[in-house]
């Protein structure tokens, strides 16, 4: 009942804050002098869709001065007030559309308010050797609240994942294998189409064909709408998806060195009433790759040493169906019933010489040991989404219903042979369950006088899962694995949250700023099934969310946002008990581990000039009671060549930093985009009763020239490089990459071909230390060059769709953040 009444006056406060507010302002509105304004929208003159982000300039006709401006907002639509009487010229500029003016825009006070309509734009063009090619889309788009990356614009990735795009981006990182990092951070959330992944994070971004994605939005402050999961923000992927009527669809295939290979197609027919799609994904990705790793410990006087080197590959395969159709039930319903189903599968094997000493002593002992990592399973996911439009534009209801589940399967086989080939030693561990999700979300949106808004959503998800962990030795004697039942648990996890938000956006003419708080409720049980503990977790959590804009004049627009996020432990975390992971490396949780908490702040700014762009962004984030991987050797307990590894809150890390893109046409032909990250990371605290405090200064640069060397043909050269970075107990050192594309068309577009060449240089090399209480550890991992071809045939000149689904949530007219649909993809 308690929980029950301050849920109750959660929703209470927020509707009357709304409504005071709105009486307020709209009883002050009456005392300002009327003012004549000039609105309108902008439109693509070959899509027919709005263009958000156009810069609109008026210019007095007198004496050809600029007297005001603005950007548009995600309908297109711009609004000039506090104009003056007088004859004006209206300039019009959008980067990949041609210029335009119009003349001969009169304002009198007889009408104080002047709608021009729809406005068009034509695409660019490119005359070469005759053929006219339309503009395309830039390959990096700097929105006031996101990052978008049109992936149809990066030949260099085109036979990749979802983790190949984000590693042209500079706030970016990623491991050897391919576990991404944001701002220095690997707790973000994915989202595929504004829904949550059913997969974890990095899975899902492993799992997307990048010739499957139209776009991704990075999105580092989120508003009070989204889920406040997550240190760094929101990774959200969009799917292709089709405009045209009647039936259309597009196939790619690829094929390339080591074992690579795939496919996938999507199929649309579109009607007045009904939208049906189809599609399905294949692909294999092997990346082999080789290693050196020195391990040092030390114990009392002695020193014991591990030196290996070795080859081996990592990657997998995967498969996936999905589908679902639109029903225009009436002009104001729209139902939506999508599926997603298929397999994943991640793998790693390797063969590594070893030699094994201890001084003083000395004596070598030589074995090889053999390595086979394997980690995947089925899943599905079926979303059932509602919106109403009321009336009044903008004036709305959303709902959303997911049900998913997926069966998780690991195992780990560690075998070590001596010099003549006979096993010494082998271990075998195990790690399964079934995982199910419900979530449930509803939204209303309610619009408050010409631009301001008030919107309240209710959230809920229940997840629940069943992880049985087993150890299987060999026994030398009887060349059979036994089960260890001291180190095998059967563990249930149960999480329910329930959340509520409200947010209220307004306008003051080139001033917007949106507030919002939400409040979640966690319930986490944890249950040890063999002994019956149970670990429990019941608690209410807040956060606030505020964002604001300033539009300047020649389209120069700059924003500020501040949010509270959460990141929770995850269950594998938090249990009490050993879990091998090989000969060499054994996990144990901390059920005391407490959640982060992070203070996000951040500051934007971006101007225009012609069809060129520069974005600056700045950001601080503090992250409270700080979650760190914890390394360490108890050599009575496990040896003195096993490491411990645990998590535990060591304190408190900062992360400040500053993006910098720029992209400019320098020609024709030659396009240039630069990219650049600058940050700074503190991290403070205690680890083993003593200050290990440190921090570092790092850099990532990305470099992208795309050259149209004929009508057909485009040649794209990305390097990228980045600095050294630092955590609590470690050091990864820099590298540097560079990828080139060459993408040729065919039959006016139907017939694209793309010759892909990623490290063309083979320089990728990862070379990382870590070191503690009595141990040091060295490695370096190197993979090898990645060759592609890919082959991308459209049927009946598939277009794809323009923001579609994210129109309808992601942006307002005061460039606030919004929120997406409630269910899941990936």
């Amino acid at each position: 009942m308690k929980k029950i009444r301050i849920l109750r006056w959660i929703i209470g406060s927020a509707i009357f804050m709304a409504g005071a507010t709105f009486a307020q302002r709209s009883g002050n509105f009456g005392d300002n002098m009327p003012s004549l304004s000039l609105s309108g929208t902008i439109i693509d003159s070959v899509t027919q869709q709005p263009l958000e982000y156009a810069t609109v300039i008026l210019i007095s006709a007198r004496d050809d001065q600029q007297v005001n401006g603005t950007i548009t907002d995600k309908d297109g639509k711009f609004n000039l007030t506090r104009l003056r009487p007088g004859e004006f010229r209206l300039k019009i500029d959008f980067i990949g559309y041609e210029s335009r003016s119009i003349g001969g825009v009169r304002l009198s006070p007889r009408r104080t308010e002047t709608d021009l309509g729809l406005l068009f734009l034509i695409p660019a063009v490119l005359e070469s050797e005759g053929v006219e090619v339309s503009a395309e889309k830039p390959e990096f788009e700097y929105q006031i609240d996101k990052k978008v990356i049109n992936v149809s614009q990066q030949p260099t990735v085109i036979s990749g994942t979802a983790v190949d795009v984000l590693e042209n981006v500079p706030s970016i990182t990623t491991d050897i294998e391919g576990n991404v990092q944001l701002r220095g951070s690997g707790n973000f959330t994915v989202l595929i189409d504004n829904r949550p992944s059913v997969l974890e994070s990095n899975d899902a971004l492993q799992q997307i064909p990048a010739s499957t994605i139209e776009s991704i939005e990075i999105i580092t402050n989120p508003s009070a709408k989204f889920d406040p999961e997550g240190t760094a923000g929101i990774i959200n992927v969009i799917t292709k998806k089709n405009q045209k009527t009647g039936i259309t669809g597009v196939v790619n295939a690829n094929i390339g060195n080591n074992g690579r290979n795939g496919g996938d197609f999507l199929l649309s027919k579109r009607t007045k009433l009904f939208n049906f799609f189809f599609g399905a994904d294949y692909n294999i990705r092997k990346h082999p790759r080789d290693s050196e790793v020195k391990h040092r410990t030390t114990y009392n006087d002695t020193v014991h040493y591990i030196y290996s080197e070795g080859e081996g590959d990592w990657g997998g395969n995967g498969f996936g169906v999905r589908g679902g159709f639109d029903y225009s039930m009436t002009n104001r319903d729209l139902w939506t019933l999508s599926f997603r189903a298929g397999s994943h599968n991640h793998d790693g094997d390797s063969k590594n010489s070893y030699d094994e000493w201890t001084e003083p002593g000395g004596e070598h002992n030589l074995y090889v040991s053999s390595d086979e990592n394997k980690r995947g399973g089925n899943y599905y996911s079926v979303n059932l989404d509602y919106k109403h439009d009321f009336e009044k534009k903008g004036h709305e209801l959303l709902g959303a219903v997911n049900i998913s589940d997926r069966s998780g399967d690991e195992k780990s086989v560690n075998i070590l042979r001596d010099e003549n080939g006979d096993i010494t030693h082998a271990q075998r561990f195990t790690e399964k369950g079934p995982s199910g999700r419900l979530r449930l979300k509803l939204d209303y949106t309610l619009p408050l006088r010409e631009s301001d808004k008030f919107q309240l959503g209710l959230q809920s998800r229940i997840h629940s899962s069943d992880d049985e962990t087993e150890r299987y030795d060999y026994q030398l004697d009887t060349r059979v694995y036994e089960l260890q039942p001291l180190f095998s648990h059967l563990v249930k996890y149960t999480d329910t949250f329930h959340a509520v938000y409200s947010m209220y956006a307004a306008d003051f003419d080139r001033f917007g700023i949106q507030g919002g708080v939400r409040a979640e409720y966690t319930d986490r049980e944890i249950t040890l099934k063999e002994s019956g503990e149970s670990y429990l977790i019941d608690q209410w959590d807040f956060f606030p969310t505020l964002h604001a804009s300033y539009k300047f004049t020649k389209g120069q627009q700059m924003m500020a946002s501040y949010t509270r996020r959460i990141d929770r432990p995850r269950g594998w975390e938090l249990e009490p008990f050993e879990t091998w992971m090989d000969a060499y490396n054994v996990r144990k949780g901390n059920p005391g581990l407490k959640p982060e908490y992070i203070d996000s702040y951040e500051m934007g700014y971006q101007t225009f000039w012609g069809r060129n762009i520069i974005s600056l962004e700045g950001y601080y984030r503090v992250t409270n009671n700080k979650v760190e991987r914890v390394r360490s050797v108890d050599n009575e307990l496990y040896g003195a060549d096993v490491t411990l590894q645990t998590t535990e809150n060591v304190g408190k890390d900062y992360t400040f930093g500053a993006e910098l893109m720029t992209n400019v046409d320098l020609s024709k032909w030659w396009n240039v985009n630069l990219m650049g990250t600058v940050y700074h990371y503190k991290v403070e605290g205690m680890l083993f009763g003593s200050d290990f405090s440190r921090d570092s200064r790092s850099w990532n640069l990305r470099f992208n020239n795309t050259f149209k060397l004929t009508g057909t043909t485009r040649l794209q050269l990305t390097g990228r490089y980045n600095s050294p970075s630092v955590s609590s107990q470690g050091r990864r050192e820099d590298f540097y990459v560079l990828d080139m594309g060459l993408r040729q068309e065919f039959f006016k577009r139907a017939l694209n071909a793309t010759l892909q060449v990623r490290d063309l240089f083979n320089t990728a090399e990862f070379r990382n230390s870590s070191s503690g209480p009595n141990f040091e550890t060295n490695s370096i991992f190197r993979r090898s060059r990645m060759v592609m071809l890919t082959l991308t045939w459209n049927i009946n000149n598939y277009k794809q769709e323009r923001d579609r689904e994210n129109g309808d949530e992601n942006g307002n007219s005061s460039g606030m953040i919004e929120g997406g649909n409630g269910g899941e993809g990936y």
